[in-house]
């Protein structure tokens, strides 16, 4: 296998800590750009990589950090926007990526993996988050010749620390008997994290590749209110689940949005009113098997329902710091 010098946008995320440690393992040189080296040290202990502080969407800042490097990943992607941050979708997704193939072909990158998203659509997606996915797409589509390019398109990535079973277990445990729940009938193919990083890793070095996009979900579909159950079940609570017609769900989701982390959005209500499933799983054109959701996320979730106990324990010791 080839040994490259990588810069790997996002290389401090769920996503990345994983295909970071896989790539570190095959023995590249990984280079990280972070806000807060201190945040991600556990990083630093893998022999080829080193973090760098740096503002990534400065675009001179992408052009130095590419000088040294054959082959830019972009991982880069937001759930919800903050705009009093300047934290937007459009900031996140589509104006980076341009910035991205810009300093690509500046420094003379030959390679970017782009990490975009299932139904993204520039034109039709119904949320900004798939608008500007699709956007983005759009933008690698549109680099010259000499930039060879891979997109990959999830489905909901689940894994430990994840921020979708963890977020509705965290959900699940702060109401005591029923859990309102929007889009209950929306369909997902939940991927493996460790799958989604295996593939980045198979593209790498493949010329077979180049200008593809690879569609990745896992073997079963679930309903949103099946998906709420699982994990309901895996961390030992009894909850009632009521699915919302239209009208609730779009309330609920006006109010949540003013909730301090903004746990659902009316952009998070429209993303769900398209099915997340593949119409083609790019995993199998890899020759990778997806591993099922019921067999891994117990072995994370699981460890959730003995924290909750323990949690309930110092509380009633009077511990609850």
């Amino acid at each position: 296998m080839s040994k490259h010098s990588i810069c790997i946008l996002g290389g401090t995320g769920f996503v990345g800590h994983n295909l970071t440690t896989k790539l570190a393992n095959d023995g590249h040189r990984l280079v990280l750009p972070t806000r807060n080296r201190e945040r991600n040290r556990d990083l630093l202990v893998l022999p080829t990589v080193s973090e760098v502080t740096a503002d990534i969407h400065n675009p001179q800042t992408l052009e130095a950090l590419f000088q040294d490097v054959d082959v830019v990943i972009n991982l880069v992607g937001i759930l919800n926007e903050f705009r009093g941050q300047g934290n937007s979708f459009a900031n996140a997704h589509s104006e980076l990526t341009e910035k991205v193939v810009a300093a690509c072909e500046k420094a003379g990158v030959k390679r970017l993996l782009h990490m975009s998203s299932l139904k993204a659509d520039a034109e039709k997606g119904p949320s900004v988050y798939l608008r500007t996915k699709g956007k983005a797409e759009k933008a690698v589509r549109a680099a010259g010749a000499d930039l060879k390019w891979t997109i990959f398109q999830p489905s909901v990535i689940f894994g430990r620390g994840d921020s979708f079973t963890n977020r509705f277990a965290d959900l699940l445990r702060s109401v005591p008997l029923f859990f309102p729940l929007a889009r209950p009938n929306a369909r997902f193919a939940p991927v493996y994290i460790g799958d989604v990083s295996e593939a980045f890793r198979r593209c790498l070095n493949n010329p077979r590749t180049h200008g593809q996009t690879f569609e990745l979900c896992g073997p079963q579909v679930y309903s949103l209110k099946e998906l709420v159950a699982f994990v309901a079940k895996q961390i030992g609570v009894k909850r009632k689940i009521i699915g919302l017609p239209d009208n609730l769900a779009r309330a609920q989701a006006r109010a949540m949005e003013l909730l301090p982390g903004k746990p659902f959005s009316m952009d998070n209500y429209r993303t769900l009113t398209l099915n997340s499933i593949c119409d083609k799983n790019g995993l199998g054109r890899l020759g990778i098997t997806p591993r099922s959701l019921d067999v891994i996320a117990p072995t994370y979730l699981g460890l959730s329902k003995v924290q909750a106990s323990l949690d309930e324990f110092r509380k009633g010791a009077g511990r609850g710091d």
